[in-house]
């Protein structure tokens, strides 16, 4: 079974860049299958992370970024893959 991983904030004001950076040069704890990072208007940026693993399988996600480089708690998805 797959199962992604979605993690998304929204940079402080004009902080967007330091956010992505951050957000790139996070290490997990363990690989995952695939990892792809996305940036859009408003200063978000989105990671999104694929695992070979059950869904309720502990994975390691993105931490908290440091409080002052977003504008509020980044939200985080569970998605499993219903076709291949």
């Amino acid at each position: 079974m797959s199962v992604a991983l979605m993690w998304e904030a929204r940079a402080a004001e004009g902080r967007g860049p330091e956010l992505l950076a951050w957000a790139r040069a996070q290490e997990l704890a363990a690989a995952p299958v695939r990892r792809e990072t996305f940036r859009a208007p408003q200063d978000r940026v989105l990671v999104i992370t694929w695992w070979d693993a059950a869904y309720d399988a502990e994975l390691p996600e993105l931490p908290e970024p440091p409080g002052d480089l977003v504008s509020r708690a980044p939200h985080r998805w569970r998605f499993e893959q219903v076709d291949s």
